[in-house]
């Protein structure tokens, strides 16, 4: 498979609505996706699982969109599931988990693609990434052992940690999915990530930081949380242990200045390219 392109996911501001499941969530389960990681936080560094962290306020480089030799300031690296992992760093696994890639919509059941009253597949415009159906249990199962296999990879190639995209594919289903859906299914894979001894990374999706340890997560990757202004949230959820990728100057500005001396943050360009691309941008200041 090619590696992915992606940029950034805009901040979602949490409705009445989403408040309303967020206190639910809170004070409660979902059957029998229970959770490997629920209870009170671990303390910084560690895992209930005893996996390993990503450092605190460490150079960082996001390569989603292809590897390459990393800066030599740089001590944690995010590269897509096809990619290798970087010798001698901390390496994060991207793995596009609640969407299928245009190019692999065929290769899933027709019946875990999410699907309207009239049977028309829900699609992110943005992408053209079929949103995958996560609304029962035995979905999330079926669903959740697919992704497994590929988080099953990255731990064999060597990774230290997996980056599940699109947490917030329900804001995007038209109420088809809820918050409850995607924190039951981002269990089921912190489960499996965490028995191949793998950390595992809420991407974006502010407004689910105060379920974290629920939800099994260990720390966050947050696209633009100094635009938005909501590094504050994941810092707070995650104890510092945040990776942000600004794609503009104005939010590496925003990010610096507020977190600069205490999360890994790095400017980026949003094709997220290879040096020797005319659009490459990375920048830490």
């Amino acid at each position: 498979m090619p590696p992915v392109t992606r940029v950034l996911r805009t901040g979602v501001r949490a409705s009445a609505t989403t408040l309303a499941v967020l206190l639910t969530l809170a004070g409660c389960g979902t059957g029998n996706d229970t959770s490997a990681s629920s209870g009170p936080a671990p303390r910084p560094g560690r895992t209930a699982t005893s996996v390993r962290l990503p450092p605190l306020h460490a150079g960082f480089d996001y390569q989603i969109g292809g590897a390459y030799p990393p800066a030599a300031d740089v001590r944690v690296v995010s590269r897509d599931r096809s990619s290798s992992p970087a010798r001698g760093l901390y390496n994060i696994c991207y793995v596009n988990a609640f969407q299928a890639q245009p190019e692999e919509r065929g290769q899933w059941p027709a019946d875990l693609l999410l699907r309207d009253a009239d049977g028309e597949v829900v699609v992110d415009k943005d992408w053209n990434e079929a949103l995958l159906d996560i609304r029962t249990p035995d979905k999330r199962r079926r669903v959740a052992e697919r992704v497994g296999r590929w988080i099953d990879d990255c731990a064999e190639k060597g990774f230290d940690a997996v980056e599940p995209d699109n947490y917030d594919s329900y804001t995007r289903s038209h109420e088809l999915l809820t918050a409850n859906d995607a924190t039951a299914f981002i269990r089921l894979l912190s489960r499996h990530a965490h028995a191949r001894h793998l950390a595992i990374g809420q991407k974006n999706t502010a407004e689910l930081a105060g379920v974290r340890s629920r939800a099994g997560l260990d720390f966050a990757v947050a696209e633009e949380c100094g635009e938005y202004d909501e590094c504050g949230t994941y810092a707070k959820a995650f104890h510092d242990r945040v990776v942000v990728i600004e794609y503009t100057d104005s939010g590496l500005r925003k990010a610096r200045a507020a977190f600069g001396d205490r999360l890994s943050i790095v400017r980026r360009d949003v094709l997220v390219s290879t040096p020797g691309s005319e659009d490459y941008v990375r920048r830490t200041r």
